[in-house]
């Protein structure tokens, strides 16, 4: 059973032009199906969340990577012991397209659509995002990334800029400039945790730095085509890292012309890790993106990799 999703407000590219195709398309194949239309911020996952309560196993999003990571926390969070027969495809209509790039989808939605009818099943992890709230404790589901530091104050200025300048890759960047040098470092504790042995045995990892920023990446892309982990393969089981302390302005400048090229674990002041849990802790209260979606509580705050939870079609 088919769930389509679609987000009409991702992206500037023509929604009814798509919308017709899709759905000739799928007249064309006799392929029964229900579709529904955002209409605020979270309604993606309420929508995902009821359609696989009601046996939908196959959900085709329309919209960007926040509509996408919606969809997923809708899924994450359903009622169902087992969700790794569902099945999440894209047609790609956002700004940064971070998850669609990994997998070569990109702005031709024809090409999209025939990847999703005719695709294969990719089991993919899925990272979970822990923090209290109020004495409350949150799991926020996630794809492609989560940040901290300069990382998500770049997505928070990206999504101001797209009120005056509309949705386009380069807000991440013109976002990353104008907060890269007013942002300061804060003190955290970090835990890192790798399952190393069958029976569960951990490796584990301590250090208490200034963090200025981090990216802990499921995916390799984030910001609009920006590889701050360029192994991330969201089908390893691992996240892969990168954590920054203190970097002088020389700093900055010799690692801002490898952001687009993966070449930014070279950069010597980056430390890179790999994990299956991240404990970070902080007595101060901090924005964090995840997949784009701005976040914000205080602290400690977990990450963990659920390994091969559900499917992607590409």
């Amino acid at each position: 059973m088919l769930g389509v999703i679609i987000n009409t407000k991702a992206g500037k590219r023509s929604y009814l032009r798509q919308r017709y195709y899709l759905f000739d398309l799928l007249k064309s194949q006799q392929m029964a199906y229900t579709y529904h239309i955002t209409r605020y911020a979270g309604h993606a996952s309420e929508l995902s969340r009821m359609l696989v309560e009601q046996g939908y196993d196959r959900l085709l999003v329309l919209g960007g990577d926040g509509t996408l990571s919606e969809v997923i926390n809708g899924v994450m969070h359903a009622s169902l012991s087992d969700k790794s027969h569902i099945s999440v495809g894209l047609m790609p209509r956002g700004t940064g397209n971070d998850w669609g790039r990994y997998w070569g989808l990109d702005k031709d939605y024809k090409k999209s659509l025939a990847r999703f009818f005719s695709g294969t099943p990719h089991p993919i992890d899925v990272g979970c995002l822990t923090l209290r709230r109020a004495g409350v404790e949150e799991k926020h589901y996630f794809v492609n990334s989560v940040g901290f530091g300069i990382d998500a104050r770049t997505c928070e200025r990206a999504q101001v800029l797209k009120y005056y300048v509309g949705s386009h890759g380069l807000n991440y960047f013109f976002g990353l400039l104008s907060a890269v040098f007013t942002h300061r470092s804060i003190p955290v504790l970090m835990q890192v945790e790798h399952d190393v042995t069958e029976s569960g045995e951990c490796s584990r990892q301590e250090w208490q730095q200034p963090l200025f920023t981090m990216n802990i990446g499921n995916g390799p892309f984030s910001g609009g085509g920006i590889r701050q982990n360029p192994d991330a393969d969201p089908t390893d089981g691992l996240f892969h890292a990168m954590f920054v302390t203190t970097p002088s302005f020389k700093d900055i400048m010799r690692a801002l012309p490898k952001l687009f090229n993966g070449r930014l674990p070279e950069v010597e002041f980056i430390r890179n890790f790999t994990a299956q849990r991240v404990l970070i802790q902080t007595d101060e209260h901090i924005v964090i993106e995840k997949d784009g979606i701005l976040v914000d509580a205080c602290g400690p705050y977990e990450v963990s990799l659920i390994p091969h939870a559900l499917n992607f079609i590409a």
